[in-house]
């Protein structure tokens, strides 16, 4: 991998858990400990981390947001449209696997005006969104991590594989050829897990995701059932996802955001 390809994903794994240490860096990342320091370096110098003893964090942002709540805030327009829009592909009833993530939280929000919906999760924030609705929600305990208000670990995925929901809503860091990507091992342990409990794939995500990698492959294309984008992918991955026989729905833009 070469340097800057490296401090990319030393980025977007900051961006998943806002600090990090050389030594998970250097396993994660398959290389030494002192290529990790000195990849942290430069990117210290150039301002885009915060080096301490140990490890690098996000330099600290003026409005002192987290690293979920500023993914929130990109492509939200985006992401809010295909929450909508997936939300209503579902009905009373139906029983739903979903990961965290801000595309999943936003889809959380619309799906919990249905009524009768039971949702597995191990998101504390959609837990609660679909919860304050009245709806039947069975939240998956685990190791927390504070920053994405999640659990992921060994314990999480040991009480996904005693749920069978008919589907499972999942978003992605990345989406190519070769399949769907993400750039965090606990969260990509999360979502197989999930998947391998389901028996219909749904996959939201911002066009931003389409024709990139990231460092850890999740599932391939002839797993997803149907793919929910804001704008539909165009050349290779397209006849990709079509010979994957991939249903693809576009969601139309809104007009104006629909919450705060």
């Amino acid at each position: 991998m070469r340097p800057n390809e490296r401090r990319q994903h030393i980025l977007e794994l900051l961006r998943q858990r806002e600090r990090i240490s050389v030594d998970e860096l250097a396993r994660t990342l398959s290389t030494s400990q002192e290529t990790i320091r000195r990849d942290l370096t430069s990117l210290a110098e150039d301002g885009q981390v915060t080096k301490f003893h140990g490890g690098a964090s996000l330099p600290p942002s003026g409005e002192h947001e987290n690293a979920f709540q500023t993914r929130m805030n990109e492509f939200s327009q985006e992401k809010r449209a295909v929450a909508k829009y997936a939300a209503g592909l579902y009905a009373p009833g139906d029983s739903i696997l979903i990961d965290t993530g801000t595309t999943t939280l936003f889809f959380a929000r619309e799906l919990a005006r249905l009524n009768r919906i039971t949702v597995i999760t191990n998101s504390l924030q959609i837990a609660a969104s679909i919860g304050a609705s009245g709806n039947r929600v069975f939240m998956i305990g685990g190791e927390y991590r504070p920053e994405s208000e999640q659990n992921t670990g060994a314990l999480a995925m040991e009480q996904i594989a005693r749920f069978n929901a008919e589907h499972a809503v999942v978003t992605i860091g990345a989406l190519s050829t070769d399949g769907a990507f993400d750039f965090s091992i606990e969260e990509a342990e999360i979502t197989r897990a999930m998947i391998a409990r389901t028996r219909y794939l749904t996959v939201i995500a911002d066009s931003s995701k389409l024709g990139k990698r990231a460092l850890f492959q999740v599932f391939p294309l002839e797993r997803i059932d149907r793919l929910v984008i804001d704008r539909k992918p165009m050349g290779e991955l397209a006849k990709a996802l079509a010979d994957a026989r991939v249903e693809v729905h576009e969601a139309p833009a809104l007009n104006k955001p629909d919450w705060p």
